[in-house]
């Protein structure tokens, strides 16, 4: 049973010594797998509380935080110029697990209109992107998340597209397109990099000026560079694309990837089937219509074209567990304020009848809660 925004409030203050709790938000986008609140203290300060539901939640919850404490002295030596979430306090469950609790991150989520051609935002994000790109493997190896070798990848995204066709719901064209980019192994002869596996305006936090903080890190892993600039290529407006490839460009010390963008807009293709995937394995016929209608609709866009294709925009706006609209995803997020009743210390731990726990990403300003397993979905 998910737990109420006030028992989210109590954990908070277990967590956190001396955080006192006088409001509590329930986020605007709740997400399967996790249960999340942003708590507002006595001084104003908001405070995002996340607890895992599942055991499976939990462990990506704590490889989360254990990822997020590398990349934060990769932030305090200047080699990420963007905050990440920072833990606060821990807090036991006594199913198993921990609850997080972290500061609320500055910023408003990233609007893909606002980002245009030549120096401004659209390079700033390309630059950002880059600098995740340049971090040693070892911040996610020692965090104990995936670590794929090229061709490893390659095979991996050939298993999906052979899982998705026992469906019967992905056009032959779309299958035989597929095949044909995912065999040919100079497409994939790239150098692994650290990626944050679920890049999407949500994830994004800016000033009007540049990105200052970078959520959901939970598919974090060392994979393929293009999935990070997949959604960008798809969803942002064609004249701001090449400004955000060039700054990525001009940021990274490798020598240029020539298939990083066949890479990407093949990307944005398999996230559809990926899609239809996990409303196959959750059981959910919304979804697998949904996929299945938008698998139809990418067949008939590629029909006559070798290369892969531009998907629409509402296939990459996403949070962990399912999808939302652009609109949805670019709205400041009105929180649904909850009335926090005076209680007593004993009251307040009873409600939390738990112990410490980790922090993980603001919830106020992006769909809160984050779906911790690895059923990637189009963002």
């Amino acid at each position: 049973m998910p737990r109420s925004p006030l028992a989210l409030a109590a954990l908070a203050t277990v967590a956190v010594p001396g955080l006192d709790a006088v409001d509590v938000r329930r986020p605007r986008n709740p997400s399967t797998g996790v249960d999340a609140a942003v708590v507002i203290d006595a001084e104003g300060r908001r405070w995002v509380v996340r607890a895992p539901q599942n055991p499976r939640a939990g462990a990506a919850l704590e490889a989360e935080a254990a990822l997020l404490e590398g990349l934060a002295e990769h932030v305090d030596a200047g080699r990420l110029p963007f905050e990440v979430p920072r833990p606060a306090g821990f807090v036991e469950l006594p199913e198993g697990g921990r609850a997080v609790v972290s500061p609320q991150l500055p910023g408003r989520a990233l609007h893909l209109e606002h980002l245009g051609p030549g120096p401004g935002l659209a390079a700033e994000v390309g630059r950002a992107i880059a600098a995740i790109h340049e971090l040693p493997p070892a911040t996610v190896e020692d965090a104990g998340l995936p670590v794929y070798e090229a061709d490893e990848y390659r095979r991996r995204r050939l298993a999906e597209v052979d899982e998705a066709a026992k469906t019967g719901r992905v056009p032959a064209s779309l299958l035989r397109r597929w095949e044909r980019a995912l065999e040919d192994v100079a497409v994939w002869r790239f150098r692994p990099v650290v990626v944050h596996g679920d890049l999407s305006a949500d994830h994004i936090l800016c000033s009007p000026e540049r990105p200052v903080a970078v959520l959901g890190w939970s598919e974090a892993k060392v994979a393929d560079p293009a999935d990070d600039l997949a959604w960008l290529l798809v969803a942002a407006p064609h004249e701001a694309v090449d400004a955000i490839v060039e700054a990525y460009n001009l940021r990274r010390t490798e020598l240029r990837d020539p298939y990083l963008g066949e890479r990407a807009l093949l990307a944005g293709e398999l996230a559809l089937a990926r899609w239809l995937l996990h409303g196959v394995h959750m059981e959910d016929p919304a979804i697998v219509e949904d996929a299945t209608a938008m698998l139809a609709e990418l067949a008939e866009q590629t029909a006559a074209d070798e290369a892969p294709a531009v998907v629409t925009e509402a296939a990459w706006t996403a949070d962990e567990e399912g999808w939302a609209t652009e609109e949805e995803a670019d709205e400041p997020a009105d929180d649904e304020p909850v009335d926090l009743p005076e209680a007593d210390d004993d009251e307040a731990d009873d409600d939390a009848g738990y112990d410490q726990a980790p922090a993980d990403e603001q919830v106020d300003d992006e769909p809160a809660g984050e779906g911790p397993d690895e059923e990637p979905q189009p963002a």
